[in-house]
């Protein structure tokens, strides 16, 4: 079972944990028999997706913020330090 499955993350994947919640409330039988398993994987490929789209924005940030920070440096290589104190003092 996934743990806090209700988040502002997982948000594009509410419906179907929605149903997965009605799904194991049904009762212990019905779940330990498998009458939630097809929801579950829907579950878990609804997750891994949204996942992947966090990763793939973490990424983008993170080469957009290299890029700034090598631009720094060139500038600090060739002597100007005023780059750096706009870089630090960014809020």
């Amino acid at each position: 079972m996934h743990s806090h499955l209700h988040t502002k993350d997982n948000v594009g994947c509410e419906e179907i944990m929605t149903a997965l919640d009605e799904c194991h409330a049904r009762g212990f039988l019905y779940k330990a028999m498998g009458g939630c398993n097809d929801i579950k994987r829907e579950v878990n490929k609804c997750l891994s997706g949204e996942r992947s789209k966090k990763s793939r924005r973490n990424r983008e940030t993170s080469l957009e913020r290299r890029a700034r920070i090598e631009a720094v440096w060139e500038q600090m290589d060739r002597g100007d330090y005023s780059a750096l104190e706009r870089f630090t003092n960014r809020k």
